[in-house]
């Protein structure tokens, strides 16, 4: 299968290069400006890490814990979602491209990169608000 490779920015300044199947759609840059369509939801978000880098994900595509992408239940794979942290204000977009997660009452599993631009590392899990976004 053919790979697409690119260099993603994120909003720490990061640059991380990524090769992805020709397939999968480029998790969100944070130079790009999005437009909210709708909020989605609320509730608690937790993250994943290592423990599951290289695994497939619903979508196929391989689990890489420094993408900007997440789980969720029911949003239809290759969603981009706005997930915005109740207590700080802190926000980030990212592609929906597995499902879950199934542990207690958690509303949306991020990527660690996700995580760590939300600012919630430390803490594990926080709440949040959840809006689907459109690229401009």
């Amino acid at each position: 299968m053919p790979l697409k490779q690119s260099i993603v920015v994120l909003g720490s300044g990061l640059a991380l290069f990524a090769a992805t199947p020709a397939w999968a759609e480029e998790a969100p840059a944070a130079a790009e400006t999005h437009t909210v369509i709708e909020k989605v939801g609320e509730g608690l978000a937790s993250f994943f890490g290592r423990e599951i880098a290289g695994l497939r994900t619903a979508s196929g595509e391989k689990c890489d814990p420094e993408t900007l992408t997440a789980a969720h239940r029911t949003l239809p794979f290759g969603s981009l979602v706005r997930v915005t942290d109740a207590l700080t204000g802190n926000s980030v977009i990212v592609r929906i491209n597995d499902r879950g997660p199934f542990a207690g009452k958690r509303v949306i599993d991020l990527s660690k990169a996700a995580a760590r631009e939300l600012g919630i590392v430390g803490r594990g899990t926080a709440r949040v608000i959840m809006s689907l976004v459109a690229r401009n």
